[in-house]
């Protein structure tokens, strides 16, 4: 276990959580943290920052000192070293290596950004290291990686933030739809819909020369040993400048081997909100059917046929049966967004609205006094990051904790594992295993390659 926080880092984060809500998010509010002294703040090091790595970074500057970085790509890790000190003021030390970070005493807790296939090896040795983690959605690889880290997390009582922001963020537009749903505004509730968006398949991605700035063998780390794949059309835009088709930077969520594709990508978002409007957080589905789906390439017993194009699911429409008859709807077509209907109304949200005609209703019925509130355990946090560290000072959970989390994302994994298969699955929320299906339940579990085991 760590050293406990000083008490000059108590009384900053009791000012963390007296920024309260949306104010705290304006540069006006930034002048009630300025007379704390630097070792006030808690110290952070992030680990994985591309895009989301420095997203959960640059958001964080106003809660925490970040004293380390590390990444295995080296002109990644150099850009965001000078963007760090440049707006922190003070040059954090930087690793290719993570475990480097985690033998350091002086750092607290640790924000996790790489591709999905390191979360759970990287989460599990950090916490008993003793560092408090806030690790990027979708969580884990597996459903069995879950599992894991809900045991260690038990047994360490390390504090855990999911990445899965809309929780806390986007304007509060997604609490006030579990309010909405709470609060019996659309009647009993039949049918949720997520849409998460398809992607598209990609060419043949020829072996391409490992760029020299990257660590291959180390990126690839748990997952098997492969060559470097690449074409030389660049990424624009969002995540750009890398190739636009490799099995690495920003694309490495088109392959089953690193991720689950927009399942547990967006997914891991909408069907997040879906279940806590539910009440559903901790339970799961009885059956998942895949009625309409595109894999880019033939699978062979749920495994694909070649390795050089990508792999995961472009479009689908599935069906997820749920506790209380409530039907979900999984599919990339339509809006990206969640559409809750039920016996006296339905509602649509997104990050970007909330609109129905039960939102319509709130200006002559609105929610009660502190509807909100109650959804969300207290007073809404500034951001994602203050609600992680007021749960370090109180050493409870916070608002996307390991379980609530692990329960949605079974279904995005067994969404994929019934498309790989081409069949549905019947699914025991109790045991959190597929009943009468050896073969697909030997997808709930993943073996890490030699020699990047987790250290337990």
């Amino acid at each position: 276990m760590s050293t406990p926080l000083s008490p000059n880092r108590r009384r900053f984060l009791q000012g963390v959580a007296a920024a309260g809500t949306a104010t705290a998010l304006f540069p006006s509010t930034r002048s009630a943290f300025a007379n704390e002294s630097p070792n006030s703040r808690p110290v952070f090091a992030t680990i994985g920052l591309r895009n989301q790595g420095w997203a959960i970074t640059s958001k964080s500057f106003k809660f925490a000192d970040f004293a380390a970085l590390a990444d295995v790509d080296a002109n990644v890790l150099g850009a965001n070293v000078e963007k760090v000190q440049k707006n922190q003021g003070k040059k954090p030390d930087s690793y290719k290596d993570y475990r480097k970070i985690l033998d350091r005493k002086d750092i607290d807790a640790v924000m996790i950004a790489t591709p999905d296939h390191w979360h759970t090896k990287i989460s599990v040795e950090a916490m008993y290291a003793g560092k408090d983690v806030y690790c990027e959605k979708p969580l884990t690889l597996t459903i069995a990686e879950g599992k894991l880290i809900e045991k260690v997390v038990k047994e360490t009582g390390r504090v855990f933030q999911v990445g899965t922001m809309q929780r806390s963020e986007s304007s509060q537009r997604f609490l006030q739809a579990v309010a909405l749903i709470q609060h019996g505004r659309i009647g009993t509730v039949k049918k949720v819909t997520c849409g998460i968006n398809g992607m598209e398949a990609s060419p043949v991605i020829p072996v391409a020369p490992v760029p020299s700035e990257l660590d291959w063998d180390f990126w690839l780390g748990p997952a098997p040993k492969v060559e470097y794949r690449a074409l030389p059309e660049m990424r624009k835009g969002y995540g750009g400048g890398v190739p636009l088709y490799s099995n690495c930077h920003y694309a490495f969520r088109n392959w089953h081997e690193y991720a689950g594709g927009k399942l547990t990508d967006w997914g891991a978002h909408h069907v997040d909100i879906a279940c806590w409007a539910l009440g559903a957080s901790d339970t799961g589905p009885s059956k998942i059917s895949p009625l309409e789906y595109t894999l880019p390439v033939e699978h062979k017993d749920g495994y694909p046929v070649v390795n050089d194009q990508y792999n995961a699911a472009t479009k689908f429409k599935l069906r997820v049966d749920m506790p209380n008859d409530v039907e979900m709807i999984i599919t990339s077509e339509g809006d990206n967004g969640i559409l809750f209907e039920g016996t006296e109304g339905r509602f649509f949200v997104n990050r970007g609205k909330i609109v129905g005609k039960p939102v319509e209703d709130l200006k002559d019925n609105p929610l009660p006094e502190g509807a909100i509130e109650e959804v969300y355990g207290g007073k809404v946090s500034a951001n994602h990051t203050a609600n992680f560290i007021e749960a370090m000072e109180s050493r409870k959970q916070p608002i996307s904790d390991v379980w609530s989390h692990n329960r949605m994302l079974e279904i995005c994994h067994l969404s994929n594992i019934a498309m790989r298969l081409g069949r549905d699955l019947n699914w025991d929320p109790n045991k959190r295993e597929i009943v009468g299906d050896s073969q697909a339940n030997a997808f709930l579990a993943r073996e890490n390659r030699k020699g990047y085991e987790i250290n337990m």
